[in-house]
């Protein structure tokens, strides 16, 4: 077996784990988890910053780090690369957020940043709150869709995102995803990025095409890195002088 097939499985066999631990009850994606909600407190390791976070049955990868979201974070550029050419970011996006690794994550590379964290998962978005407060992280606002709104109203649903990270929910199916991807990435601000984490056996390569198709002038979409069975898709919204 060559060393892309060994990847492939193993992500088959992490992303099992990940999905499988509540699958007879929950779908991670639930918006109402039926699963007794038993907080669990868990130290995992977010940009080799170490953090203590409450995790509960009923959302994505319930009692570890995923391994998509460990890709994430070891390929992606931060702050540093920013600043190196100039750029702001005011407004992050975590989109799925779980119970908040990226939003942690995010809120600690860029503390000057808002976070949004978004997910459809109730459950999900109450842990991500509960773990910004716990590391002090106040600049992390999550919600659903819903929640936003009414929290927070033009400041949520006319905010622009300099960055989004994302490992996003692939298994809601193919028409859900776009629809969430293109609700979305299209709210990339002049100069922005997003980079999203997927399984290359789930689908990325023919995800990267259609977002190449679907976001069209304006945008750039590339194949930003690779590993562990894992594909990192690059969007960029070209800066307004440039479009």
């Amino acid at each position: 077996m060559n060393s892309d097939k060994q990847e492939e499985a193993a992500a088959d066999s992490q992303q099992y784990q990940d999905f499988g631990e509540h699958h007879m009850t929950d779908h991670y994606f639930s918006a109402h988890p039926s699963s007794d909600d038993r907080r669990e407190l868990i130290e995992v390791s977010l940009r080799s910053i170490p953090v203590q976070v409450e995790t509960a049955a009923g959302v994505f990868s319930a009692h570890r780090l995923d391994t998509g979201t460990q890709v994430l974070f070891d390929h992606v550029p931060g702050s540093a690369a920013d600043q190196a050419e100039g750029r702001t970011v005011a407004t992050c996006l975590d989109l799925g957020c779980g119970w908040g690794p990226i939003s942690l994550a995010l809120a600690r590379e860029y503390p000057q940043a808002r976070v949004w964290a978004l997910d459809s998962n109730e459950r999900a978005v109450e842990l991500t709150q509960a773990n910004a407060n716990r590391n002090g992280l106040t600049t992390i606002a999550a919600g659903t869709r819903q929640d936003l709104e009414d929290r927070y109203g033009a400041e949520w649903t006319d905010a622009s995102f300099d960055l989004i990270w994302s490992n996003p929910p692939i298994r809601i199916g193919k028409d859900p995803l776009h629809n969430l991807l293109m609700t979305y990435l299209p709210r990339l601000s002049s100069n922005g990025y997003a980079y999203l984490v997927v399984q290359k056996n789930l689908g990325s390569d023919s995800l990267l095409s259609w977002l190449s198709k679907e976001l069209g002038n304006g945008f750039s979409v590339r194949k930003y890195s690779s590993a562990k069975g894992y594909r990192i898709i690059e969007i960029h919204r070209a800066a307004e002088d440039q479009q």
